[in-house]
């Protein structure tokens, strides 16, 4: 059975899912904003507050074209939208981290280069690479050195590149990875999530937990979600706002307070209803009608002592 240690939870193919409320930079810089949003966070059931930590100029060029729906957000420029959210330093880093252990959920955050996964090193249990980063051999073997466990985004990758990303981090010293499926369109549309996908990653990749990083819109039924945990993902990361009639940033295609305790509980009851034993067996509910409602083999009519029985002596009632 494959399971690993994520922060406060052990998570194998049995489990609840580990839940990550990706809170990004959707704190728009404001350090009480994003502690509230951790306690939301702990509050709609999530088991981890991620953020991301980045600095703009070590991110992108000043003319890296947008990626992501520009109706909804419109800036043009990557390097001007990551600027706009990139004043946090290690000092804010130690206070959210701090706040997530007095509230009691775990703090991850996602980092975009070498100089940002160093000091989140002694924050972090578990580090997160970003889809953008599959490729990005160097912060790859740098964040595999720390010897720590890693959730692996795959969006807009192919096999090849994940196996590759895979062993770069198994050799540089990763003790164990979750590998998410994910999408990299924002937000992901159900024609395009491809939830067969988990199906696959776990047959090509099956030392390793699967997941899902889900960029759908958040939906009453989380469909998504929910299909995604029945076909094995044990970790599910959602973007996550305070309000997602604010405009710009991710803020679109996140889960609220709400969304998140409604994903939870929707989850949760998939767990419940795919429960199992290893053998198949009639179980203490079917006890009943295992012993009312089968055949008994009945005499068709009066029969005499010694009658050699034939099929058309006998009925099942």
């Amino acid at each position: 059975m494959t399971e690993i240690e994520l922060g406060s939870r052990i998570v194998s193919e049995f489990t609840a899912p580990y839940v990550i409320a990706e809170i990004g930079v959707n704190y728009e810089n404001s350090l009480s904003t994003a502690m509230k949003m951790i306690e939301e966070a702990k509050r709609g059931g999530a088991d981890a507050a991620k953020f991301q930590t980045y600095s703009a100029e070590l991110l992108a060029m000043k003319d890296s074209p947008a990626y992501w729906d520009q109706t909804e957000e419109p800036t043009a420029s990557q390097y001007e939208l990551f600027s706009k959210f990139d004043a946090f330093g290690p000092e804010e880093h130690l206070q959210l981290s701090e706040h997530c252990r007095k509230v009691g959920i775990d703090f991850m955050s996602t980092p975009f280069d070498l100089k940002s996964a160093s000091f989140l090193n002694d924050l972090v249990q578990v580090f997160k690479i970003a889809s953008a980063d599959i490729t990005n051999i160097p912060l790859l073997r740098y964040v595999g050195s720390l010897g720590k466990p890693v959730i692996l985004s795959t969006g807009a990758s192919t096999l090849d590149e994940i196996e590759r990303a895979t062993s770069v981090l198994a050799q540089a010293g990763t003790p164990d990875l979750v590998i998410l499926h994910c999408v990299l369109s924002y937000p992901t549309e159900d024609h395009d999530a491809n939830l067969l996908m988990i199906r696959h990653l776990q047959r090509r990749f099956p030392s390793h937990i699967v997941g899902l990083s889900d960029h759908s819109r958040p939906s009453p039924d989380n469909h998504v979600s929910v299909i995604a945990y029945a076909l094995g993902a044990r970790v599910i990361e959602k973007h996550f706002t305070l309000d997602k009639k604010q405009s710009g940033n991710d803020h679109y295609h996140s889960m609220d307070t709400d969304d998140l305790l409604h994903l939870v509980s929707s989850v949760e009851a998939a767990r419940i209803s795919m429960e199992s034993s290893t053998t198949k067996e009639p179980i203490s509910s079917e006890m009943l009608a295992r012993q009312h409602a089968r055949r008994s083999i009945c005499a068709a009519r009066d029969l005499p002592a010694g009658h050699v029985l034939r099929d058309s002596d006998l009925l099942t009632l």
